[in-house]
């Protein structure tokens, strides 16, 4: 694994080059690798989570003063919402640089949008442990808050199920229903993934941590391929 590599393209140096590779560790590398003294990358996760939430507040409090503050609420959660960090993840080519077990990559784990949007969020507790919270602002303003004035612009962080739903009234009159497809992982980070329904036609897919989240998702999912309905 060429970290220097990607310190380069991240424009930073880690002082302890296992925080940035144990931010790439996925928990089912462990799994094939039980001598290694290595961490998966969940407790980072957290902490970038946090850091995450934090600085898009922020962020987005001093940019837009007169936005009110359920618009600040639905922009970050377009801004940090998992198919937007996952975005992020593959332009920075993340999914190339994770440690995953054998299993994991054989079903695409690489490319899985959760596992991309909580690397993410594992190399920001990364940037934050190593850099501090200034040079974690200036990581996100270059990779993340870039995106904010589009999403203003074409209003898509208004809630994706309530946009949904109003499309799919107007144009098919049909009300959108929500099925859950799959849910893994343990008790303390259940996984879900969630269909969108037109009737018996599933028109989107959405992964999360929670099944709201992978609503959101879903419906977005069908926002974004509306034309292919």
């Amino acid at each position: 694994m060429n970290l220097e590599e990607l310190e380069a393209k991240l424009g930073l140096h880690f002082k302890k080059p296992d925080l940035l590779c144990t931010a790439l560790t996925h928990r089912s590398y462990l799994n094939e690798h039980r001598q290694s003294e290595l961490q998966s990358n969940e407790r980072l996760e957290f902490l970038g989570d946090a850091v995450l939430q934090f600085l898009t507040s922020e962020y987005l409090y001093q940019k837009y003063p007169d936005q009110p503050e359920g618009d600040l609420t639905n922009l970050r959660a377009a801004i940090v919402c998992t198919s937007s960090l996952a975005e992020e993840s593959r332009r920075l080519k993340y999914g190339q640089y994770l440690r995953l077990s054998r299993g994991e990559e054989s079903t695409g784990g690489r490319e899985r949008e959760y596992i991309l949007a909580n690397t993410f969020e594992a190399v920001l507790g990364a940037v934050y442990l190593n850099s501090g919270i200034k040079n974690s602002r200036t990581f996100l303003v270059t990779n993340l808050f870039y995106k904010a004035e589009e999403i203003l612009r074409r209003e898509s962080y208004r809630d994706s199920k309530s946009r949904f739903q109003e499309l799919s009234q107007e144009k098919v009159d049909v009300t959108p229903t929500y099925r859950v497809l799959a849910e893994w992982g343990p008790d303390h980070a259940k996984q879900f993934r969630v269909g969108a329904f037109l009737e018996e036609k599933m028109v989107g897919v959405g992964e999360g941590s929670s099944k709201q989240r992978a609503e959101q998702e879903a419906a977005n999912n069908a926002l974004d391929t509306w034309e292919e309905v």
